[in-house]
């Protein structure tokens, strides 16, 4: 498949930014529709009465997580004529686990997805580290602009972070009720990681390649 078709890597003249807003909507998407769907599933049978078909509430929305995921995707070849590296790999993973809990009607498939993700993305970014690649700039370069030694600490940062999480999930989904999985998959895991991300803007701040060019523009205008 041509290269092309994937997104570039950040150092590449080619490689296209994205509006931060844009790129948070369609990876965040998919996963605001699994929540809905489980938590709304019977309202949705009233309204849709082919969807009982499917199952019960998180099999409902575990189908509807695949069809948002596939949208998300093509959304993001429609807009950008590429497909980010991360998403795609979350989606694949999506369409396995999925149609693995669709064909045998087990949860648990859907559940260990989490797990298995967050190991991956995990691995790869530390992985990355190992053979000298910052390869978290494919996720943030659109929103900034680190050295190279700020993207090495703060992949590492986020390659333990994304371990910590896979972990996090396997504790919840083997300790506590689908519906409390579900619910912490968004109102536990997104504040997490957004309280992680917060948490990271000082070594950003410290490594940006923007702030050099913002001092000296302002000592030439002294």
């Amino acid at each position: 498949m041509d290269q092309s078709v994937f997104e570039r890597d950040p150092s590449d003249p080619a490689h296209k930014d994205v509006n931060p807003f844009l790129k948070l909507a369609l990876e965040l998407g998919p996963l605001m529709v699994f929540f809905f769907a489980n938590s709304r599933g019977e309202w949705l049978v009233e309204h849709l009465p082919f969807l009982a078909n499917i199952g019960g509430p998180i099999f409902i929305a575990t189908a509807l997580f695949m069809v948002a995921t596939a949208v998300a995707l093509g959304a993001s070849w429609l807009l950008l004529r590429t497909l980010p590296i991360m998403p795609l790999v979350s989606g694949i993973v999506v369409f396995v686990f999925g149609a693995l809990t669709l064909w045998l009607h087990n949860e648990t498939f859907i559940k260990i997805k989490p797990t298995i993700i967050n190991t991956l993305f995990g691995l790869i970014l530390l992985g990355g580290l190992f053979f000298g690649k910052s390869l978290l700039g494919y996720v943030f370069d659109s929103a900034f602009r680190l050295n190279a030694e700020g993207w090495r600490k703060l992949t590492l940062r986020w390659g333990i972070f994304f371990l910590f999480l896979a972990v996090l999930n396997e504790v919840i989904w083997r300790s506590f009720s689908t519906d409390f999985w579900v619910a912490f998959k968004v109102w536990g895991t997104m504040p997490l990681t957004l309280i992680f991300t917060f948490a990271q803007m000082p070594l950003v701040m410290k490594y940006s390649l923007d702030q050099p060019a913002a001092e000296k523009a302002g000592n030439k205008g002294k």
